[in-house]
């Protein structure tokens, strides 16, 4: 479940495992033609509510402006071509090298983390309170632990199949993402929460 989701659903969810980041996380990147403060037309890839709502957030907090935002198929020469920046996410983030590309890139990740201290979590394992049992929350663990004793496979397949180097499928599973949850994770999900209700209530007030 993407966390801006939890509160709008009303779900509880495994406080344990989920997936995170604890600096860059490299698949969600805003790149932009204009320095940040700048940006006043953001397009974006609407896959992830999580997404949009953590660059809508760090643009307010860190960089005063509040961008019109346009949803847009994940294509950064076409979501650059109207607008001044882009949210980029998921395989087309990690297809693009950002030390490569003529624009400014943040990601998004990394400022979370400079901006509040804390990590970030971008999804969790979420349900009705009277379904996350003890049990379910062992299932979860062992799932995890099964698949960080498994790297090996998980590269491999993710290099043949999505067509990444093995190097940046590794980094990705065990550098970028973090899957066991501790409490600086839970007090980071907390502050993001706390924000993304606020910037809901201000929408609707709007």
């Amino acid at each position: 479940m993407p966390c801006a989701e939890l509160d709008r659903i009303g779900l509880d969810f495994l406080p344990d495992v989920g997936i995170a980041c604890e600096g860059p996380v490299r698949s969600i990147l805003l790149i932009s033609r204009r320095p940040f403060a700048e940006i006043r037309r953001l397009a974006v890839d609407s896959s992830s509510r999580t997404s949009v709502a953590l660059v809508r957030i760090l643009l307010a907090e860190r960089y005063g402006c509040k961008p019109q935002i346009t949803p847009l198929a994940p294509t950064l020469e076409a979501m650059l071509r109207e607008n001044d920046a882009a949210l980029i996410i998921g395989d087309p983030a990690l297809r693009l090298d950002p030390t490569t590309l003529p624009f400014e890139t943040l990601d998004l990740g990394a400022e979370w983390v400079e901006w509040s201290g804390l990590p970030m979590v971008f999804a969790v394992w979420a349900g009705k309170s009277k379904f996350l049992t003890a049990e379910a929350a062992d299932a979860f663990r062992r799932s995890y632990e099964w698949g960080r004793d498994h790297v090996d496979e998980m590269v491999a397949r993710a290099a043949a199949e999505r067509g990444f180097s093995a190097q940046l499928a590794r980094d990705y599973f065990t550098k970028f993402i973090k899957y066991p949850l501790g409490p600086k994770h839970l007090a980071g999900l907390a502050l993001f929460r706390k924000l993304v209700l606020a910037m809901d209530r201000d929408s609707v007030t709007v």
